[in-house]
């Protein structure tokens, strides 16, 4: 089955992979599958007709299977570990939850002006957790082996580590080791190596919204 990916195009770099998170979930997910694809770069400042044709809301990731167009990375992820279930990437249901509330609690801090409104604390909180699962059923939130939820939360990580430096000159807290060591396993895989944006790129798509 031929499968198709329309990804975002690196901002001012319309043939480089942009810095979309959900985006590099289903390319980790391909990539760890070793499923063969091809990828579209869509420049989101000026979308393409077919683009939009197949997909009106004009929304990344985008993929094919059997001829279909499907939207949404929930539901991408989903479908490919239906259609392709080896090696499984599902996880436990009462872990699938496990960090979902980092990434919106960074995106919260990241545009905050105000030091003392709590948005850092509640980071650091969502983050904690996270460290604190990881001690105890780590190095993965599923033990020894990848699952869906680690390739979600990784791309999510790296656009934490990579914008709340730049733009706050902001790091995650050295004391909690096993998110550090937990991000380290996740960016070194070479599926992450391989669809990872670089980090220019992740910086000038955030711009616009931090300086908002």
């Amino acid at each position: 089955m031929a499968i198709e990916i329309c990804c975002k195009a690196a901002t001012g770099a319309p043939d480089v992979l942009g810095d979309c998170p959900f985006c590099q979930r289903v390319l980790l997910t391909l990539e760890e599958k070793k499923l063969t694809y091809t990828t579209h770069l869509i420049n989101l400042e000026s979308k393409p007709a077919w683009f939009l044709e197949v997909n009106p809301d004009g929304k990344v990731p985008l993929i094919k299977f059997d001829d279909k167009w499907i939207s949404d990375s929930d539901v991408i992820v989903g479908l490919i570990e239906e259609k392709f279930p080896e090696p499984s990437l599902s996880p436990p249901p009462e872990l699938a939850s496990v960090g979902s509330k980092i990434f919106p609690k960074f995106v919260t801090f990241l545009k905050s002006k105000d030091a003392n409104d709590g948005t850092e604390q509640a980071l650091l909180d969502e983050l904690k957790s996270l460290d604190e699962h990881l001690k105890n059923h780590g190095p993965y939130v599923n033990g020894e082996k990848i699952t869906a939820v680690d390739l979600s939360l990784a791309p999510k990580l790296y656009h934490l580590e990579v914008t709340l430096a730049h733009f706050k000159k902001w790091t995650v807290p050295e004391s909690l080791t096993h998110v550090h060591n937990y991000t380290k396993s996740l960016f070194a895989r070479e599926s992450f190596e391989k669809t990872k944006a670089a980090k220019e790129y992740m910086i000038a798509g955030w711009a616009p919204k931090v300086n908002a």
